[in-house]
This record gives C-alpha cells, structure tokens and sequence, in this order.
C-alpha cells in the first residue's frame, strides 16, 4: 500500500532513483495505492551514471505507475498472495507513456491485461 509521502524506488531507466509519493490518483480523497495505480511524485534523488543526461531532474514532478509494492496482493480466484520486496514505481508522462525504455526486475502478470501491455514487453520477467 503506498500513500502520499511514502518514498519508492524507480525502476526504469529515466535517471531517477528516489521518488517520494505526492498523491493518489483516480478516486475522491483515496489513500492508498495498489500494484498498477497511478499515483503522483517527485523525484528525490538521481542515479549516479550520466545525471547530466537524465531525462528526470531532482525536484521534478511526475505521474508514476505503482509496479511493487511490499504489501501483499490477493488473487482473486485463488487463495495465493503475492509480494515484493520493495516499492517501486515507473514513470510516465502527462500522456500516461512510459519514459523510460527498460524495467529492471520483475512485474506482476495482471499487468499482462492492463492498458500497460508494453510493460511486460520491457519487464525482465513476469511473476504469478
């Protein structure tokens, strides 16, 4: 569950780092977000290769599409559960396109059914 303040990892290759959560999208006064929502940040820090060619700058405000979370996601039609190790997050544009061309890690396969079908083609892999 990720909530305004609530600092995430992004996990593609725009130049950012760090990314501290601004709020949550899609619903009146909603405080949490969920693998595949999109949230709102800043970014707090940068990676250490080529900031000057970063596509993020420290302090720039973005939408972010929630890709992990640590909190556990139920499936609906069987009892198992599914969680990560870490909050991460992609960036997007004010289009909802991806910036980054690359994800590290894995994503969750429901993405697989989303409008972010481009995701699972960039993900290196994708869990049950």
């Amino acid at each position: 569950m990720i909530q305004s303040g609530t600092y995430l990892n992004v996990v593609d290759n725009s130049g950012a780092k760090k990314a501290c959560c601004l709020k949550v999208l899609k619903g009146y006064q909603r405080r949490y977000a969920f693998p595949g929502d999109i949230i709102v940040v800043s970014i707090k820090s940068l990676r250490s290769k080529r900031r000057s060619t970063s596509k993020a700058k420290k302090g720039q405000i973005f939408k972010a599409l929630v890709v992990r979370t640590k909190a556990r996601i139920k499936k609906s039609f069987s009892g198992e559960s599914l969680n990560f190790f870490e909050n991460s997050v992609v960036l997007l544009n004010n289009q909802n396109k991806l910036i980054g061309t690359r994800i590290f890690g894995t994503l969750p396969k429901f993405f697989r059914y989303t409008k972010f079908l481009k995701l699972t083609f960039l993900a290196l892999g994708l869990v049950d």
